[in-house]
């Protein structure tokens, strides 16, 4: 089968189109058959082993990658089902968390897919596990947002943040996205009541105080932040950090944690959808929203498969609207 293969860490270039073996699926396995697969930041870091010190973390690899077919996110039809797998036949449209997905094939496991909605394409489909579950516990598990309350989206237009503008607007909340201003209109049009072109107003330097802000960019001091936040507001951290960093948000993670032991405001950070935690019923729950209308994947660019690596140009650049989405076949 086709697959975008790594064999060693590095920047995009080191992504190649290459035959490898098609996965078997073991026993409680699936295979699926990937029709699309979305870019996300995890993916970057994989790519660039980064930031270094998540080397020494079991799964990635000191020297080189551990797993040589990247990708997380995708959407397809069950191929085949191993032994004990219930519930699950070929044929079956399905979207989740498959390791290996930026290829023809891959494997998982039952509990981290959901069937897709009829309605949404596989590139769609694609562009929902990670981000729409990261945002869907950054705004609803980790930030409690409440019908009323005022809530920030830093980094509104890109994957994370167009889901968390639709998800805070659906709970009833008054939204403010920060965004490009190439990308206002599309954050106003998700449900932001509000939206702040960054490079004419810094939202940390304004009187304007938030009982929730969903920080997906990273680009302002702990400090000021929490000066745009109420007095029992909630900060919740989702900064991706930079390439060629040692610690990169990790350090920015532990600061916040440890800012968050004694501060009166609630400093939180996201459990990351890579995928962890309760994975399944967070997937069924952003697929429940889409189902119902609530939640629309915004796409902003798609590739083909063997163009993998000018997809992760644009997603590390910064500067993604939405999602990005590989199309396999």
């Amino acid at each position: 089968m086709k697959a975008i293969v790594q064999d060693r860490f590095g920047p995009p270039d080191v992504l190649e189109l290459a035959d490898v073996d098609r996965p078997e699926p073991g026993a409680g396995q699936v295979l699926v058959r990937v029709h699309a697969a979305a870019l996300n930041p995890y993916d970057w870091h994989m790519l660039r082993g980064d930031p270094y010190a998540a080397r020494l973390t079991p799964g990635v690899g000191l020297i080189r990658p551990k797993s040589r077919v990247a990708g997380l996110d995708a959407a397809g039809r069950i191929e085949a089902v191993g032994a004990g797998v219930r519930g699950l036949r070929p044929g079956d449209e399905v979207l989740g968390f498959c390791p290996g997905s930026f290829a023809e094939y891959a494997s998982t496991t039952p509990d981290l897919l959901v069937p897709k909605p009829a309605h949404l394409t596989f590139e769609q489909a694609a562009a929902v596990p990670v981000a729409a579950v990261t945002a869907l516990r950054g705004i609803r598990t980790v930030g409690r947002v409440r019908a009323g309350q005022r809530v920030l989206v830093n980094g509104a237009g890109g994957g994370v943040g167009t889901f968390a503008v639709q998800l805070a607007t659906a709970l009833g909340a008054e939204v403010t996205g920060v965004c490009s201003p190439r990308n206002t209109d599309l954050v106003r049009s998700l449900g932001a009541a509000h939206v702040i072109d960054y490079t004419r107003e810094d939202f940390t330097g304004t009187r304007a105080r938030y009982d929730v802000i969903l920080d997906n960019v990273g680009n302002h001091p702990l400090t000021r932040l929490r000066r745009a936040l109420t007095p029992t507001g909630t900060l919740v951290g989702n900064a991706g950090g930079s390439p060629g960093r040692v610690f990169g948000a990790m350090g920015a993670t532990l600061k916040l944690l440890a800012a968050g032991a004694v501060a009166r405001q609630r400093l939180r950070v996201i459990l990351p959808a890579v995928p962890s935690g309760p994975a399944h019923e967070d997937l069924s729950a952003v697929t429940a929203l889409v189902e119902s209308g609530r939640l629309t994947p915004v796409i902003g660019r798609t590739y083909p498969l063997a163009e993998a690596a000018e997809g992760m140009r644009l997603l590390e650049g910064g500067h993604a609207r939405g999602k990005v989405v590989l199309t396999v076949g």
